[in-house]
């Protein structure tokens, strides 16, 4: 049976304004990002949603919880939606990391898988945990909604994974997703229709930074 997944990426967080990858720090979030999470919890609960999954990082569970709360659910901490990490872009900005290395950074926005920072979770193996734990939760929920909250790369290179995209086209086919905002697939099996894509729940939008700007940062 199909199971319906809303994928959620996490409430803005203190490093969205500089534009620096978050990847596995455990980055706070901000009182706006605390709103995006009310706002979500607002927008659930006028739906049918029967289990709510996140990621381990703080930023996630903290997105998720109120949600969770307005459906009467305890969410499901799952360790293979943490974001990636980045390795040497760790903490860092696209600005800082240009200037240290700009063929680095030439070669990250070419393809980012190839182009991977140095240090980092290979872009196809970071993909390939989150789709299967995306097929693991449609799997234990079968023709259910499953709410589930994690992060702005790891969501945008499991869509790839899914749908047949080349993983190292994530931040082109999807420049970003917003924070707190709804993208729906359909999962059966081996099959993924992806049925919305940012969708708004009704919180406040993030400042101009990481969040709009194109993918030039992972959180």
């Amino acid at each position: 049976m199909t199971a319906r997944l809303l994928l959620v990426r996490h409430g803005e967080t203190v490093w969205h304004a500089e534009n620096r990858y978050a990847g596995i720090s455990d980055v706070a979030l901000t009182e706006r990002g605390s709103r995006q999470a009310e706002a979500l919890a607002h927008w659930v609960s006028g739906r049918e949603v029967n289990a709510v999954a996140c990621s381990p990082l703080s930023r996630a569970r903290l997105t998720a919880r109120p949600a969770a709360d307005a459906l009467g659910l305890a969410p499901e901490v799952v360790e293979d939606l943490r974001e990636v990490d980045f390795g040497w872009g760790e903490g860092r900005t696209i600005a800082e990391m240009e200037a240290e290395d700009p063929a680095a950074v030439r070669a990250f926005r070419a393809d980012a898988e190839a182009g991977a920072f140095p240090g980092a979770e290979p872009p196809a193996a970071a993909a390939a945990r989150a789709a299967a734990a995306l097929r693991g939760l449609a799997a234990g929920h079968p023709g259910r909604t499953v709410l589930v909250v994690a992060h702005n790369s790891l969501l945008r290179m499991a869509l790839c994974a899914l749908l047949g995209i080349p993983v190292g086209r994530y931040r082109q086919v999807f420049p970003r997703l917003d924070n707190a905002a709804v993208s729906e697939i359909e999962v059966a099996g081996e099959r993924t229709a992806l049925r919305s894509l940012n969708v708004p729940t009704g919180g406040a939008p993030a400042r101009d930074g990481a969040a709009s700007r194109g993918g030039e940062s992972g959180s």
